[in-house]
């Protein structure tokens, strides 16, 4: 069975430097798991890495898709265990939990793609008043397992709702691995993580993130991710900067409690406290766990 290490954390916790190293170690490319990545032009908000940061290592799906394009986990689950069928060892960085889990999972979607005409047909909507659209239609729906913020997937839980007259978890998991995996996961103190949350987003606007969103705003995109939705308002003339950068470091903070909540329910993961003053340290404990996993022997 293939082997695939998988690396994933919140936002700020450092995962691109400790998933560069782990390539590095052991002699392999990363692909990237994360869902905005994969988008071109949407850079600084998907905190994607430099090419120095990256330090000659290769990564795959990122930058593939213009971001008028739509994108799914089932095109992740296709492209992914493409790159990954190939290989003995594979890593995998990024936080889109979905994403990684239909990958490494016998997942089979029955949907068929996303179309972008049916979610123009709800623009006009809010997050609120769409989610109870989707209550009203699906009213079984697993409300634990959709937030009514994520406005993509409830966008698709309506359009298979529409399209199926089933579930959006009407796609068949089975509890069953395709390949032998190790997920590692990326924590942190909750006050050390928040506070680096807040600084990451400052610099992020330091870096240009308002030229990069206004960018898209007047091509008329406008992706529903953290670090682009928040910004839609202000531009709008509703909000000021300063409540929109708020809401960029309040939403990015709740994904990160989600995140660490998802991975430990949903997925067997290993997890692991990051100690940004020595970092080399943490490396070296989650080497020492994949060498164990691997039963290889490295010089």
């Amino acid at each position: 069975m293939k082997k695939v290490l998988v690396v994933v954390g919140p936002t700020a916790v450092g995962k691109t430097k400790i998933s560069i190293e782990l390539a590095k170690h052991y002699g392999i490319d990363i692909i990237s798991g994360d869902s905005v990545a994969i988008y071109k032009r949407l850079d600084i908000g998907s905190a994607k890495p430099t090419q120095d940061e990256m330090d000659g290592v290769v990564h795959y799906l990122i930058d593939i898709k213009d971001p008028k394009d739509s994108y799914s986990a089932a095109d992740f689950q296709r492209e992914a265990r493409k790159i990954m069928d190939e290989r003995d060892l594979s890593l995998i960085c990024g936080g889109t939990g979905l994403y990684i889990q239909s990958a490494l999972f016998n997942y089979e979607f029955n949907a068929k793609a996303r179309d972008l005409d049916f979610s123009k047909a709800y623009e006009n909507y809010s997050n609120e008043e769409l989610y109870k659209l989707l209550l009203e239609k699906d009213p079984d729906i697993d409300q634990t397992k959709l937030h009514p913020n994520n406005r993509k997937r409830v966008l698709r839980a309506l359009e298979v709702k529409e399209e199926l007259n089933e579930s959006i978890h009407s796609f068949n998991h089975k509890n069953e691995p395709l390949y032998d995996y190790f997920i590692v996961y990326l924590s942190m103190e909750r006050d050390k993580l928040y506070e680096r949350i807040n600084k990451r987003v400052d610099l992020m606007i330091q870096d240009g993130l308002l030229d990069e969103v206004k960018a898209l705003y007047l091509d008329g995109i406008y992706p529903h991710a953290i670090g682009y939705q928040e910004l839609v308002p202000y531009f709008d003339g509703d909000i000021t900067l300063e409540s929109a950068i708020e809401e960029i470091k309040k939403n990015t903070r709740h994904l990160a409690k989600r995140q660490e909540t998802w991975f430990r329910h949903q997925m067997d993961s290993h997890f692991y406290i990051v100690d940004v003053s020595n970092i080399d340290k943490t490396i070296n404990e989650i080497i020492s766990d994949v060498d164990g996993w691997l039963k290889w022997e490295y010089i």
